[in-house]
């Protein structure tokens, strides 16, 4: 008999297969962490196979749902790209070309993060005249730094795209697709983090502040201020953070990691693993 749930969550992700581990890992907190939760997955690539998406699939079926959408024909062959920034990341700032008319909004969430909590506030957060609601891990120094690398407004705000509400109805009216490649063109020297330095250059003023201790939890913000309560208080995080996120180069699944946040990555690979039939890739 198939279960019954109290809300719907369309999430998106983008990656290739290199970041599957991951994403199941993610995926397995996710469902942990949200059991009243119906979950479609859309997964933007241009090479996964159906036998590199089987593990994923087992895991979500049949009460979730898996939805691989190859996003070809966006014309980013000339777009700057790195080992650590692939192709694949600029298929979220497009996502409105791909998914489904009928979405009205889709979360945004990288792979290499941890939910440790309910993501219904989240996910129906208001967004009104906001393209996507997202979180900042940066002071207002580093803003303005930030503001003239990349002609920022000065209302706007320079965000981590790791996690990210979407307005997609919005989007479909609003967003110009040579808009995207005129500014990349113009700044393509001074792209550091290609993704979250497009979606802030071009729609910072319009894009909701979200609380980061919340939704968008990092080392750094653990580790690095002492004026807050989730300082060094791990009991803090499992309490109030519902998604942790593991970005740039200190990652969990990798030897020498530095910090303490990787316990809730290390619990749900625990999980996972756990499992009959879903993680054994």
């Amino acid at each position: 008999m198939k279960r019954s749930y109290s809300h719907k969550l369309n999430l998106l992700a983008t990656l290739d297969a290199g970041y599957l581990p991951q994403l199941n890992v993610m995926l397995y907190s996710l469902l942990h962490s949200n059991p009243d939760a119906q979950v479609e997955l859309y997964l933007l690539h241009t090479s996964l196979t159906e036998a590199d998406l089987a593990d994923t699939r087992r895991l979500l079926e049949p009460d979730h749902r898996l939805v691989a959408i190859r996003a070809d024909g966006l014309g980013l062959d000339e777009a700057p790209v790195t080992d650590r920034y692939p192709k694949e990341m600029y298929y979220r700032i497009f996502a409105a070309k791909f998914l489904p008319n009928e979405l009205d909004r889709v979360l945004y969430l990288d792979p290499d993060i941890i939910v440790n909590g309910s993501l219904q506030e989240l996910y129906e957060t208001p967004l009104g005249d906001h393209l996507f609601a997202a979180a900042t891990h940066i002071r207002k120094l580093m803003y303005k730094l930030n503001a003239l690398r990349l002609d920022l407004d000065e209302a706007g705000l320079y965000i981590n795209s790791g996690v990210m509400v979407m307005n997609l109805e919005l989007l479909r009216r609003e967003q110009n697709e040579n808009e995207v490649f005129r500014y990349i063109e113009e700044h393509r020297n001074k792209l550091f983090l290609p993704d979250q330095d497009i979606i802030s250059g071009l729609y910072g003023s319009r894009i909701l502040e979200l609380d980061p201790y919340r939704y968008n939890m990092t080392e750094r913000l653990f580790a690095l201020r002492p004026q807050t309560e989730a300082w060094l208080d791990l009991q803090w995080v499992r309490e109030h953070s519902a998604i942790i996120h593991y970005c740039g180069r200190n990652k969990p699944w990798k030897n020498g990691y530095a910090g303490r946040l990787d316990v809730f990555y290390k619990e749900a690979e625990a999980g996972l693993k756990s499992l009959p039939a879903a993680g054994k890739g």
